[in-house]
């Protein structure tokens, strides 16, 4: 007994020592530190993005919120009336603070030497020359936000803030009683109408007019440079076009006078604004956007601002240098320019992967090559921007104006950056993710398929087609899902060949041959670019900034979760199969 129990005190003793051994060692056979690492840099990774999220969503969203008006009334006198666009501190120099009450300049010293600011939003820019303004707390005498003010979103020179003191119709003094007086709303209304309707004019029937002319210029060059100026041929295409050039040349004095009459009626239709400080300005009635008195909306004008500036910015094109209205061009061109990449880089990818997992002799060449493509994928993209510029416009292009457009030149037709070589160029940056990802779900297929297929008699071609393909179609999706998301927020090489700061118009029109590949267009990367970066003021530019962000990062999602659909659909066809 005396044995036994020895034995089992030292094994006692044995266990606790044997069991920290454990703990010590477990956790690293177990792998735990490589565990709790890989998911604090998961949780950082989903953190960051979510924060970045968070952050455009919230700046973007409420861009167009309706904001209050203030009259910050000054120590010195001076007013400023605006919306509030952002607080920060800061450390006034020496000399001013030395100017300032004893009691503020305790307050100073208490703080350290700094004291708040508030940034606001003037518009007016036509008036004061400058579109926001600092006002520092020890400034301020007076804050008002009276409910008469007026928020005047105009289509020239920016918002007005101020109030209306007249209007005109047809030339005649009007009281103003306010925005819901019935004669000011339909006088609104019908300069708009004949404002949109001098627009439709001027691009759709002058353009066809001027298009026309072109075109006639155009055919009688062709015959000069193929028959020269004395063959008859000649003679009578001038004959043709003198006569046509004729009833063009009057078409277009009837539109220019359609025109004059519609903007002299809107010129007797004006209204006469006053800014706090009692400076006056005229605007015509058709220059009237939106106004909104701020300080007095209840929360169904607020919500009917919100979405009615939404509605604007959605359809209509930019103004004031991109700054404010509309970005329609941009998603337009956005779009086009993606699916038109689309539809090149997907058959050229899923070509060149069938061919080298499928057919190529495996070796050092295709080694090469497969390497190759890796290395492709990493190259800087203004790379391919450079390149895209040299070949496909410079050579393609100038090939092709050469050829087909030779009457055109030295003006280029094709020569030049367009969406048909901005396209190609982003497709070529995006065919490496193609090739790679369905390479990989071509290897996923299983052997036994392929050997079954050819063993009932298929040919290798039939077994790639009905088997082989359908089943890697998910990868295949996948590969072009990550094609589109790059390639739709690519900037660097679309700004060398093809997209603008503002296209005049769009690559598809109701003009024949209704597709103008040559185009240049606009895009959502690069007008967030132009506005942040190259708006006379990066302050007024700040909230289009995030919008339009807002909106790239929705386009994008909406284009991936179509094709996310498409690629669930496909895997179920073939659940017993996935990979």
């Amino acid at each position: 007994m005396s044995a036994m129990t020895e034995t089992l005190e030292a094994s006692a003793e044995t266990v606790p020592m044997s069991r920290a051994r454990a703990r010590r060692t477990d956790m690293r056979s177990r792998g735990e530190p490589a565990l709790w690492s890989l998911g604090g840099a998961l949780a950082i990774g989903i953190l960051m993005i979510l924060g970045f999220l968070v952050l455009v969503l919230s700046n973007g969203i409420a861009t167009f919120v309706p904001k209050p008006l203030r009259v910050v009334t000054q120590t010195d006198g001076k007013v400023t009336a605006g919306e509030p666009f952002r607080s920060e501190v800061f450390k006034p120099v020496p000399q001013d603070v030395a100017q300032l009450s004893p009691e503020w300049q305790e307050k100073i010293k208490a703080a350290n030497g700094y004291v708040d600011r508030t940034l606001y939003r003037l518009g007016n820019f036509d008036i004061y020359g400058e579109d926001f303004r600092w006002v520092p707390e020890f400034l301020v005498a007076k804050v008002e936000q009276p409910k008469n003010l007026l928020f005047i979103e105009r289509s020239e020179w920016g918002p007005f803030i101020g109030t209306v003191k007249t209007f005109k119709v047809d030339g005649v003094d009007q009281a103003f009683s306010g925005l819901d007086d019935a004669k000011f709303t339909q006088v609104h209304e019908q300069s708009r109408e004949r404002a949109q309707a001098i627009r439709k004019v001027e691009r759709s029937d002058i353009g066809k007019v001027n298009r026309a002319l072109d075109d006639g210029r155009l055919a009688l060059r062709k015959i000069e440079l193929k028959d020269g100026k004395d063959s008859a041929a000649y003679r009578a295409a001038d004959t043709r076009f003198a006569a046509q050039n004729v009833e063009l040349q009057r078409q277009y004095q009837a539109l220019t006078e359609q025109v004059q009459k519609l903007r002299e009626a809107n010129a007797k239709n004006t209204l006469t604004l006053v800014e706090v400080g009692g400076r006056e300005k005229t605007i015509d009635f058709s220059g009237l956007v939106r106004a909104y008195a701020a300080n007095d909306l209840s929360l169904g004008q607020k919500i009917g601002v919100y979405f009615s500036r939404w509605a604007e910015f959605l359809v209509d094109e930019p103004r004031e240098a991109n700054t404010e209205g509309g970005v329609f061009p941009a998603i337009f061109g956005t779009a086009a320019m993606t699916l038109l990449m689309v539809l090149v880089v997907a058959p050229f990818g899923v070509i060149t992967a069938l061919y080298l997992r499928e057919y190529a002799q495996q070796g050092r060449l295709v080694s090469f090559v497969r390497i190759s493509v890796n290395n492709l994928a990493g190259v800087p993209s203004i790379v391919y921007g450079v390149f895209g510029l040299g070949f496909f416009a410079y050579v393609v292009g100038g090939s092709i104006d050469s050829v087909f457009f030779p009457e055109r030149l030295p003006n280029p037709t094709f020569g030049t950056g367009g969406l048909l070589w901005s396209a190609l160029t982003l497709a070529l940056l995006t065919v490496p993710v193609v090739i790679v990802a369905t390479e990989e779900a071509l290897a996923a297929v299983p052997r036994s398929m392929r050997e079954g297929s050819l063993a009932c008699g298929a040919s290798k071609w039939q077994t790639i087609k009905y088997i082989v393909l359908p089943r890697a179609m998910p990868g295949v999706m996948t590969g072009i899902i990550l094609a589109m998301a790059r390639g739709a927020g690519e900037v660097a090489p679309l700004m060398l060949v093809g997209v603008v700061k503002l296209a005049p118009q769009l690559p598809v029109d109701g003009t024949f041959p209704f597709v103008h590949l040559e185009r240049s267009f606009m895009h959502l990367g690069f007008h967030i670019f132009d506005v942040g970066f190259q708006s006379r003021n990066a302050e007024a530019g700040k909230p289009m900034v995030f919008v339009t962000t807002v909106l790239l990062i929705a386009l994008v999602a909406i284009v991936n979760a179509t094709a996310i659909v498409v690629r669930s659909r496909l895997k179920k066809r073939f659940a017993g199969s996935q990979f």
